[in-house]
């Protein structure tokens, strides 16, 4: 989709990866559709998500057997590839991602007015006037209040937070959001990744500040309709351990 006039050009898409979300997707893609088309990545469900999301207006790609988030989110990184979109809008399937702030990501990202723009590869943003693929941030991040999450996500979150800013030497306000825009270099450069999960959203993050690209920021609803937490507190804090290691010794090493 075009989404403006002039050199704010920029061809985007929605990117959802979705594994057994029939009761809650079809809101979700309906009002995404408001502002881009939309791309939904069935990871093997075994519920109607794939009929559900079709019905609702959505391109469906299925993924058999499920393989998580991240070989989701690739599959959708290729197809948007193969259609020539400078960039992808990833966000979740079950709601937690307001689609009306949608229009945040696509401004940060083209410059129109009012925008943020990037600054550096870590900074939040100051006004922009539009601009074209040369001064595009390649990762716009939703950024969550994290005192608006449950206690135990509060703190993963906050903890996990100052460890990776200090993992790769800049400071990362929300390094676990997947709610983000996402550039065609940024998704070529993530084309032979095997990380799946979270871990896969910080690669992206990871990659972005070894090869200096710009990452730009967006203030987001923090939305959790009173479920319960599923994190595993001490498996996540040993997964998290190893993610910022691997991080640190990337961007010391360049990549090499």
């Amino acid at each position: 989709m075009d989404t403006s006039d002039g050199p704010t050009l920029a061809r985007l898409v929605a990117l959802i990866p979705a594994h057994d979300e029939a009761p809650r997707i079809g809101p979700v893609i309906s009002e995404a559709l408001r502002h881009l088309p939309v791309v939904v990545v069935d990871d093997g469900s075994s519920d109607d998500t794939a009929a559900v999301a079709a019905e609702a207006g959505a391109r469906v790609i299925v993924q058999l057997p499920n393989r998580g988030k991240g070989a989701a989110l690739r599959a959708g990184f290729a197809a948007a590839l193969a259609d020539g979109c400078d960039g992808v809008v990833t966000l979740d399937a079950d709601g937690q991602h307001d689609p009306a702030e949608i229009p945040l990501f696509v401004a940060a990202f083209t410059g129109a007015e009012g925008a943020s723009a990037p600054a550096g590869a870590t900074g939040d943003a100051g006004g922009a006037a539009g601009r074209g693929p040369a001064t595009r941030p390649d990762l716009v991040v939703g950024r969550r209040d994290f005192r608006r999450m449950p206690p135990v996500r509060r703190l993963s979150n906050e903890i996990g937070g100052r460890a990776f800013s200090w993992s790769v030497g800049r400071r990362i306000p929300d390094n676990q959001s997947g709610y983000r825009l996402v550039s065609a270099r940024l998704m070529r450069a993530l084309e032979a990744s095997s990380e799946q999960g979270f871990a896969f959203e910080v690669e992206m993050i990871t990659t972005c500040v070894r090869e200096g690209w710009p990452i730009a920021w967006v203030p987001i609803r923090t939305i959790y309709a009173g479920e319960p937490s599923h994190i595993r507190p001490f498996a996540h804090f040993r997964e998290f351990v190893g993610i910022c290691r691997r991080a640190r010794r990337e961007v010391r090493s360049g990549g090499r």
